[in-house]
């Protein structure tokens, strides 16, 4: 399926890039990249969802098991294809990557999917809402 979020070939290459994901409640746009800051800085943000945060872990640790170690609750190291942490809140979660292949950053953005949650690039200020 076709999302429009797929990272292309060679697009992050071996760069540092973070992908962000949080949900609005229905009927709520808020500024971005505001909702960002302030999602990062660990502040609640009126209008956004609560997510399941334990769930999303537990589907990035199933996703991430064959060649990845999981060094502690926040990192996961592949070797020659990277390594990222998770940064969580009740309402927000974020992937910081470095080094990590195209496909392997597209996986971490369909378990933000799956939960319904858009993905949010900071690096070029877009929101891919699908809705």
């Amino acid at each position: 399926m076709e999302t429009g979020t797929e990272k292309e070939a060679g697009e992050i290459g071996a760069m540092s890039y973070d992908l962000d994901f949080w949900k609005y409640k229905d009927g709520t746009r808020l500024q971005h990249q505001e909702v960002y800051e302030r999602l990062s800085n660990g502040d609640q943000v009126d209008g956004l969802e609560p997510l399941p945060i334990p769930e999303i872990i537990a589907a990035v640790t199933s996703a991430f098991s064959a060649g990845w170690e999981h060094s502690d609750e926040e990192t996961w190291e592949g070797g020659d294809r990277g390594t990222f942490q998770i940064f969580t809140t009740p309402q927000f979660f974020r992937f910081d990557c470095y080094g990590m292949e195209d496909q392997d950053m597209n996986r971490l953005i369909e378990i933000g999917i799956s939960f319904g949650c858009p993905l949010y690039d900071p690096q070029v200020g877009k929101w891919y809402d699908s809705g």
